[in-house]
């Protein structure tokens, strides 16, 4: 874990190259990709969308899940690192270390547990965003997602298409907090003390 080698040199380099690839525009991403992976390399079609399940998860959905990610990994990590970096400051580590607990032990089970909890609750806030989909991905691989359709429904003034995506967004974020708040039962140490 990086946050367990802070200020070495992997720290360093990994935290460098995040900052460089939280500096690039998503668009430099998918043209990046659409060219080398589909274009030259021939791995994924460039753009479209197949009539099966299976076609579209495999085939057609492939690259820009790989955009997707490249483009979420840098932040993600540097937050996460944040999270787990606060813990490790805090009285009960130092105090596990007194009683002579190992490194790994610390970290996997007293650490991990505590930072868990931000992490979830931002995992969470941005999972209904993800239900709607990037609309540039979903505009540049001619995916018929939502994301699409809201751009489509604001550019003819389909209000009862807006409305009904509002509703679903709604719905989700509620599902997705309600979700949250179980998985803060699981995760949290207090919880389970009382």
């Amino acid at each position: 874990m990086v946050a367990r080698a802070r200020g070495s040199l992997t720290d360093r380099m990994v935290m460098i190259a995040c900052t460089v690839g939280m500096s690039i525009s998503i668009l430099v991403y998918i043209i990046v990709f659409q060219y080398g992976f589909a274009y030259k390399m021939g791995l994924f079609p460039v753009q479209g969308w197949g009539d099966g399940f299976a076609e579209n998860l495999f085939r057609y959905s492939a690259l820009p899940i790989i955009v997707l990610l490249a483009v979420s990994i840098a932040p993600n990590l540097r937050l996460f690192r944040t999270f787990v970096l606060d813990e490790i400051g805090h009285d009960y580590v130092r105090t596990a270390r007194a009683k002579g607990l190992g490194e790994s032990r610390i970290l996997w089970v007293h650490v991990l547990r505590n930072a868990a909890i931000p992490i979830i609750t931002y995992v969470m806030s941005n999972l209904p965003a993800l239900l709607i989909g990037a609309f540039l991905v979903e505009r540049f691989f001619s995916i018929p997602g939502i994301g699409r359709e809201v751009i489509l429904a604001v550019e003819r003034s389909d209000f009862p298409v807006i409305k009904a995506i509002t509703v679903y967004v709604a719905v989700a974020t509620m599902l997705f907090n309600l979700l949250a708040d179980l998985l803060y039962q699981a995760v949290d140490p207090r919880v389970q003390l009382q």
